[in-house]
C-alpha cells in the first residue's frame, strides 16, 4: 500500500488549478456492480454446487480461505475483466470483491495469487468430472418447466497454447500450437450445456459419443420425453454417432464433408443452380434430396445438396439429417444454418470472459480454468435472462453489460449495523439498476 500511496499523477490544469491523482482513495471500488453478481449467484446456487463438487484435500487447521469463497472470488474477477489469477494480488482487498464474498472491509483479505494458484492446481480428474455434472443440472435448473424440444448444438474452438502446457498439440488446420475446447450450448436459448478442455485435435466419432451419451442421459433423467436435436459441423459427423442417436431416439442435422461420390451425385444440382444464375443474373440457390450411405453407415440417410452460385462463384454444400420431413431448403437455410449463433455464444465465453487464458503447464489445471470461465458465463448469462428483461441490455454482449453495470465507482462505508455503497449521482443507468434488482428478486 505504501508504494500505491507514492503514486500520483499531474493533469492539464482546470480554470488555473492543478488537477492530479493518487491511489489514497481508501474504501473505494470501481466495480460495484459485483453485488448483482453475488445476488444472480445466490439465486442459482451454482457456486455452492460446485464447491460441493470438490474435494478439499487441504488441512482444515489451516485453512483461510473457504472453498467457496476461494470459487467466488475467481469467477467474480473473471466475470469483471480480471482473468489473470495475478489481479488477486491488489483487488483482496477491494470492498466490492470482499462484500461478494461475504466479507466486511475491515476484515482479512481475500486470497493472493499463490493461493489462487495452488487451488486451481489442487483439483482431480474426479473433481472435473462432478463440477461437470453440476453444469448439467444447472442447465436443467435454470427451466421453470420441462421444454418440449432442445436443440444441442456443438463446437470447438482453437485456444492458442504458449510454452510447455500439458497436451497442447499442433494442428494443421490453424497452423499453430493449441488447445480445441468443446462446448455444447443449448441453440434457442444460448444457456450452456457443457464446456471440455481437449487437447489441440479435433475430436473421434467416439469421443463424441461418448459425451452426448453421458450428457443426454443426465438431461433424459430429468425430462424421459424430451425431443433432442444435436446440430454440428462436418467434422462432428460420424458413423458412431449416427447410430448411436438412432438408437436412442435422437434426432440429428451435421454438415458432411464433400467425398467424390457426392460432388458426382451432386453434379445435376448444380448444373441447375449454373441455368438459374445465368437465366437470372443473380445469385441462385438450388436443393435435392438424395439417400447416400457411406460404407461405415449403419443404414441409408437422408442428405441434403445445397448447391449456389453466385459472382463468387460455386458453393457445394452437404447435410446430413435424421429428419424426414420438412423441404431441403427449410431444412438447411433454417434448421441447419441457425447454428451459425452458436459462433456468438463462444464468443461470449472465449472473448468478452477470456476463456483462453489456459496458461497453466498441468493440463488438468487448465481444463479447470476453463470450467471456472464457464461458471462466469452460466452466472451472466442468468443475470441477462432474468434480471436485465424488459430493460434496453436486454440483449446485450456480456462486455457492453460489464462496462455499462458492473464497472460503477462507488465509496464504501462499513457502519455499526450496515455496509453502505454510495454510488455516483451521475450514474446513467440508474433506472436500469432499479428494474434489474425487482428482477432479480423474482429469480428462483
Amino acid at each position: 500500500m505504501e508504494e500505491n500511496k507514492q503514486l500520483s499523477f499531474e493533469f492539464k490544469a482546470i480554470s488555473g488549478k492543478r488537477v492530479t491523482a493518487d491511489f489514497t482513495g481508501g474504501a473505494v471500488t470501481s466495480d460495484a456492480g459485483v453485488l448483482v453478481m453475488r445476488e444472480t449467484a445466490n439465486r442459482i446456487g451454482i457456486i455452492e454446487q460446485l464447491a460441493g463438487a470438490v474435494h478439499d484435500k487441504r488441512h482444515q487447521s489451516y485453512v483461510k480461505h473457504e472453498m467457496n469463497e476461494l470459487l467466488t472470488q475467481r469467477i467474480f474477477q473473471i466475470i469483471c475483466g480480471y482473468e489473470d489469477a495475478n489481479d488477486a494480488n491488489d483487488l483482496r482487498i477491494d470492498p466490492g470483491f470482499k462484500a461478494s464474498c461475504g466479507r466486511l472491509p475491515s476484515d482479512d483479505d481475500l486470497a493472493s495469487q499463490p493461493t489462487i494458484t495452488r487451488f486451481e492446481n489442487s483439483i482431480s480428474t474426479k473433481d472435473l468430472y462432478r463440477i461437470a455434472e453440476v453444469f448439467v443440472d444447472q442447465f436443467i435448473a435454470s427451466y421453470a418447466s420441462p421444454p418440449d424440444a432442445l436443440i444441442l448444438d456443438i463446437d470447438d474452438t482453437e485456444d492458442e497454447t504458449h510454452g510447455a502446457q500439458q497436451l497442447s498439440l499442433f494442428n494443421g488446420y490453424h497452423d499453430e500450437y493449441c488447445y480445441m475446447p468443446l462446448y455444447i450450448f443449448e441453440g434457442q436459448t444460448g444457456k450452456l450445456v457443457t464446456s471440455i478442455l481437449r487437447p489441440g485435435k479435433r475430436p473421434s466419432g467416439k469421443e463424441t459419443r461418448s459425451l452426448f451419451k453421458r450428457v443426454i442421459k443426465r438431461i433424459r433423467a430429468a425430462w424421459p420425453s424430451v425431443g433432442i436435436l444435436i446440430r454440428g459441423d462436418s467434422h462432428f459427423a460420424t458413423s458412431e454417432l449416427y447410430s448411436w442417436c438412432d438408437t436412442h431416439n435422437i434426432k440429428y442435422i451435421l454438415g458432411l464433408t464433400k467425398n467424390s461420390i457426392l460432388r458426382e451425385l451432386a453434379h445435376g444440382t448444380l448444373s441447375a443452380a449454373h441455368h438459374r444464375y445465368e437465366t437470372f443474373g443473380e445469385k441462385a440457390r438450388v436443393f435435392k434430396n438424395i439417400r447416400y450411405q457411406a460404407s461405415s453407415w449403419h443404414r441409408p440417410l437422408r442428405v441434403i445438396i445445397m448447391a449456389e452460385v453466385s459472382t463468387m462463384g460455386e458453393n457445394l454444400r452437404f447435410v446430413v439429417t435424421s429428419l424426414e420431413s420438412s423441404l431441403p431448403s427449410f431444412i438447411y437455410e433454417t434448421v441447419y444454418c441457425g447454428r451459425g449463433q452458436m459462433e456468438n455464444f463462444i464468443k461470449e465465453h472465449k472473448i468478452a470472459l477470456k476463456s483462453g487464458r489456459t496458461s497453466c503447464h498441468s493440463f488438468i489445471a487448465n481444463c479447470f480454468r476453463v470450467m471456472l470461465h464457464s461458471a462466469a458465463y452460466v452466472i451472466m448469462h442468468t443475470f441477462r435472462e432474468k434480471a436485465l428483461a424488459g430493460t434496453s441490455l436486454a440483449r446485450a454482449q456480456f462486455d457492453t453489460i460489464r462496462l455499462k453495470l458492473l464497472k460503477i465507482g462507488a465509496e464504501v462505508r462499513e457502519l455499526k449495523t450496515k455496509l453502505h455503497f454510495i454510488l455516483p449521482a451521475s450514474c446513467p443507468v440508474k433506472d436500469i439498476l432499479v428494474m434489474m434488482m425487482r428482477n432479480i428478486a423474482l429469480v428462483t
